[in-house]
């Protein structure tokens, strides 16, 4: 099977050359071409997803990260739609100056040549990411799951399929169909024809392809989100944003994991925990938290660096805004964290020291999307701080290079 990844990954690095020059006009007609096959042959989609759910024997959050449904297929298109609307990043001229010997220098964007992805059972992913690879001019290997080996499979020909009919190279999508951990790690060692690799899934995933991989890895991460409710809070905001940030859709990474609650509202604790246990979340609460509503569960340390992604979620009374964001320090993954409150000034500190991709203040965490920030989808929630952070969008994807015009001079 090595011998195939070689040859799915050369594929990908031809297709790259010829996919970087094509015009914005024509990338969108790739992406128009994919969105309307995907509405087209959803039945054919819809049958290969059945049978992965049938088979599945993951927890419930993953088979709902895995199942699509015709809503869930028209929202994929639409995002593939949104994609080809957005500003083509490649070309753009980052900055232009002329340097003291008088030469002309200008910085412009350009695609990263092949983006390699391993993920976990979401075929939503095989989409979101051949379009916005597309869209930034970058050729695609895609590794998914197990899991979703048939979906994925149905995607990626249908994707293909809509190339090939619209007069375009087939080529710069690539799926690699070898499921097993060794193949997962041969991948990962694709530096001759992979230019970027971006694991999207569990901590696991993350932390194995950090070790093995010889490509340059763009690095998302698990979300241990939190809602702090400030003393200073509108409470019927805070519920608000508490219950869509924890219930919403809590199998995924911008779902909130933990409540802080300002140690000024413990007679409010009630209430506040009442809205979530009554929807059948499971509360993990400190000494305070447990003496002030007699549902909650006493909690361990490990649960407050847990991503339940499921409907529990732990709980602290904290002394301050001081306190709040010294706990996220030490328990948050650096995703999404948001404090509730009326106070300009606890706002202001909240957001200044809480060192995360996106830090809210009065907005659920479940806005860390690349579909909600307007970049029609995303290749994942990037956690590191290099050239990517939050939502993976389209300028993400692309790199740069200097062109330099001169008019014979020397060194």
């Amino acid at each position: 099977m090595n011998n195939e990844i070689d040859r799915i990954c050369a594929a990908a690095k031809e297709a790259s050359a010829t996919l970087a020059l094509r015009s914005s006009d024509e990338k969108n007609r790739m992406l128009a071409a994919i969105a309307e096959a995907l509405i087209r042959n959803q039945d054919t989609i819809l049958t290969a997803n059945a049978e992965d759910v049938r088979v599945c024997d993951k927890p419930a959050h993953m088979i709902d990260r895995l199942r699509l449904s015709p809503e869930r297929i028209a929202a994929i298109a639409e995002g593939v739609r949104q994609v080809a609307e957005l500003p083509d990043p490649v070309g753009e001229t980052i900055e232009a100056y002329t340097a003291k010997s008088g030469i002309r220098i200008r910085k412009v964007r350009v695609p990263m040549g092949v983006v390699g992805i391993i993920y976990e059972a979401r075929p939503n992913v095989t989409i979101d990411t051949a379009a916005l690879c597309l869209k930034s001019g970058n050729a695609v290997v895609l590794r998914g799951s197990k899991d979703a080996i048939r979906s994925n499979r149905a995607l990626v020909r249908v994707a293909k399929d809509a190339l090939s009919a619209a007069g375009f190279d087939a080529e710069a999508i690539q799926l690699i169909e070898d499921t097993t951990h060794e193949g997962a790690e041969y991948f990962m060692k694709q530096k001759k024809y992979v230019d970027v690799l971006v694991p999207r899934g569990s901590a696991r995933l993350i932390r194995s392809t950090i070790e093995h991989a010889t490509i340059p890895v763009i690095e998302t991460g698990i979300g241990n989100c939190h809602v702090y409710i400030h003393a200073a809070a509108d409470l019927a905001m805070a519920k608000a944003i508490l219950l869509n940030a924890k219930i919403q859709r809590p199998s995924v990474c911008n779902a909130c994991e933990s409540v802080l609650i300002d140690e000024a509202l413990t007679d409010k604790v009630p209430s506040i925990l009442r809205e979530l246990t009554e929807r059948g979340v499971a509360v993990h609460g400190d000494a305070k938290t447990c003496a002030a509503f007699a549902d909650a569960i006493p909690a361990t340390d490990e649960d407050y660096g847990t991503e339940y992604l499921g409907l529990e979620i732990s709980c602290k009374i904290v002394a301050d805004v001081r306190e709040a964001a010294a706990h996220i320090a030490a328990y948050g993954t650096r995703h999404s964290e948001c404090i509730v409150t009326e106070d300009r000034k606890a706002a202001d500190y909240f957001l200044a020291h809480v060192d995360a991709a996106a830090v809210y203040h009065n907005a659920s965490t479940r806005f860390t999307d690349g579909f909600e920030f307007g970049f029609g989808a995303e290749l994942g929630i990037s956690t590191q701080k290099l050239h990517a952070r939050g939502p993976i969008g389209l300028k993400e994807l692309t790199s740069y290079k200097y062109l330099v015009e001169g008019d014979g001079q020397t060194r």
